[in-house]
């Protein structure tokens, strides 16, 4: 199979296998008839796509690796999962850049709500370390020369990283008739389009889509303890992220830890907001709430409580996860204790 893969699929398949071995799920011909693949990516098969235009355009070969296709396809990471597991239900993949992860989610929550899966297997991935790729982040001048900073006054931008989260998602039913591990509850979306600058983030548009996952997940303000943040440690995202959090907040917004683990991870871009809803999961879980690393001065434009460096010890009893995207598009997690 090796060869058919491009890293951001591989990324993919071996987050869902350890996904699906700690769900102690096995995939039948009746459960996968009715699993359903969603994954998300901002990239896709771009490695596969640097190497192949190598050979063309700089070695002058005449013809491409005859793979090239079904390596550098969108939905190559979710129809190999597909594959290697046996899942007969819906199988697509969502791109929506830097929200992809947390829109796929989503539409996988739907599917289980609206009846048409019992089971999705569902996240983000992304291999965005290329040549390509991180040249043209640089042409936009918004790729730190340091590290990550986010919320400090001195922060000079994001860091690539990159990877996959997967998560295995059954209604809270279909989960206890089998006995399940039942790490947290996906309790709302919200998902907003700021319909206005396509890279220039909007503070009403993020905090529309917080305040319709609060919504959706029939939570109060004062019922969310923490916030992992989209927190790409530029200077336009983190203050109007802080200035979007008040709006949705209130008053709350004093009592709110946020912090950002992209200081951690980097901006694995549509994996960020799988690899954050682990972060938030296991915050949950575990009653420690991760820090924002790197950060060294207060910014008065983000103040909030930001965690800074060292992970904090305390009860959460919900989180939201924020995904804030090129285009305009808010895609918010709010997740619950395990019931």
């Amino acid at each position: 199979m090796l060869p058919q893969l491009d890293r951001t699929v591989s990324f993919a398949l071996h987050a869902a296998q350890e996904a699906i071995t700690q769900s102690g799920l096995v995939f039948d011909k009746s459960i996968g008839a009715r699993s359903a693949t969603i994954i998300g990516t901002g990239v896709g098969g771009e490695n596969s796509h640097d190497e192949q235009s190598k050979r063309l355009y700089a070695e002058n070969a005449s013809r491409v690796h005859p793979l090239s296709i079904v390596r550098v396809m969108a939905n190559a990471s979710a129809s190999q999962i597909s594959i290697a597991h046996g899942l007969r239900g819906p199988t697509f993949v969502v791109t929506s850049a830097c929200a992809s992860a947390n829109h796929a989610i989503s539409q996988a929550a739907q599917m289980i709500r609206f009846g048409m899966a019992d089971v999705a297997i569902t996240g983000g991935t992304d291999a965005c370390l290329s040549y390509s790729v991180l040249r043209a982040w640089e042409a936009m001048r918004v790729l730190a020369d340091d590290t990550c900073r986010p919320f400090s006054i001195n922060r000079r931008g994001l860091v690539i990283g990159e990877g996959a989260g997967v998560f295995v998602l059954e209604s809270l039913e279909h989960a206890q008739a089998r006995g399940a591990t039942i790490l947290a509850e996906l309790a709302g979306s919200g998902m907003t389009a700021d319909a206005t600058d396509i890279v220039s983030p909007s503070a009403e548009g993020a905090a529309a889509a917080m305040m319709q996952a609060l919504a959706d997940a029939g939570l109060a303000p004062e019922e969310v303890d923490y916030i992992n943040a989209h927190g790409t440690g530029t200077q336009a995202n983190d203050a109007t992220e802080t200035r979007a959090i008040r709006q949705a907040f209130g008053a709350h917004a004093d009592k709110l830890v946020v912090s950002s683990t992209k200081s951690m991870h980097g901006h694995a871009m549509g994996a960020s907001g799988a690899l954050e809803l682990v972060a938030v999961v296991n915050a949950i879980r575990h009653g420690i709430v991760p820090p924002t690393a790197n950060f060294d001065q207060a910014d008065p434009a983000c103040d909030l409580d930001i965690v800074p460096n060292v992970a904090r010890k305390m009860p959460v009893r919900a989180a939201l996860s924020n995904s804030f995207a090129f285009g305009g598009l808010n895609a918010v997690l709010a997740i619950k204790r395990a019931p």
